[in-house]
């Protein structure tokens, strides 16, 4: 059996708590303690990446020296729920970082970025994912951790769902290709910022929920372990503590 391999879309995720009640106001996204992302500031983001990544049509001309797009590399444009879980966790990571005394390890490269979202680097969008990612560089992590047997039949399902295992494989036969050194670390990120960020009230408007960042991807996106923000789906508050990492862009890895 040979499982695809995973894609690290962050070594620092983010297992935030909603621990808040119901918060509610006209034109709030989500709020991250007493701070509030507004739906009109998810709007803007959402505008500007259009505005810098329009689809090309046939009648474009294309610039001397660059290779013509070809059918389905058009723009991956952010959706909603992307925006807001990229100004979730980066208020979050200000606060704790200012809390803390944290400083960035590494400055990642917006022009990384924009290659790995196949943006422009000049997209607001893209600014804020690099900026995110380098200030989730500072957060401290653990040793590695290895994944409970529920979490390897969760992630043997997904990888099945997602089209990245085959059905016939059995959880001993992935676990074989899917441990390794990557999904530990991403283990280990999920804890190390858990302690953290439990000090803070995160609650998205139900129309994001569940709101998940994804710290593994599978090859194609699909999300091998992510991170809930806020709330489930239900009106219910209960205190989420899945997968959470520590930032890097996305690197292709043999898994």
């Amino acid at each position: 059996m040979r499982a695809r391999r995973l894609v690290a879309v962050a070594s620092v995720a983010v297992g935030l708590i909603a621990l808040a009640g119901c918060r509610s106001e006209p034109g709030v996204a989500a709020y991250v303690g007493d701070h509030r992302i507004t739906e009109d500031a998810v709007t803007e983001v959402i505008e500007d990446a259009q505005a810098k990544n329009p689809t090309p049509t046939e009648a474009d001309e294309v610039p001397p020296g660059q290779e013509p797009q070809l059918p389905g590399q058009e723009p991956q444009l952010p959706g909603r729920s992307q925006v807001v879980s990229t100004l979730v966790l980066s208020e979050v990571c200000e606060r704790i970082s200012a809390a803390e005394g944290y400083r960035p390890q590494s400055q990642v490269d917006p022009a990384q970025v924009a290659q790995g979202i196949g943006l422009s680097p000049e997209t607001g969008y893209v600014r804020q994912v690099a900026e995110l990612y380098t200030c989730l560089s500072g957060i401290p992590i653990g040793a590695p951790v290895a994944p409970t047997e529920q979490e390897l039949v969760d992630l043997v399902e997904a990888g099945k769902r997602a089209g990245a295992v085959p059905p016939e494989v059995t959880v001993e036969q992935a676990a074989t290709q899917l441990d390794g050194e990557q999904l530990r670390q991403a283990l280990a990120n999920r804890n190390s910022l858990r302690e953290a960020v439990e000090t803070y009230d995160v609650t998205v408007n139900p129309r994001y929920r569940p709101l998940v960042f994804p710290v593994l991807s599978f090859t194609g996106q699909a999300i091998a372990v992510g991170v809930p923000l806020g709330e489930p789906a239900s009106d219910a508050v209960n205190n989420i503590s899945t997968p959470r990492p520590r930032p890097e862009p996305a690197v292709p890895t043999d898994g």
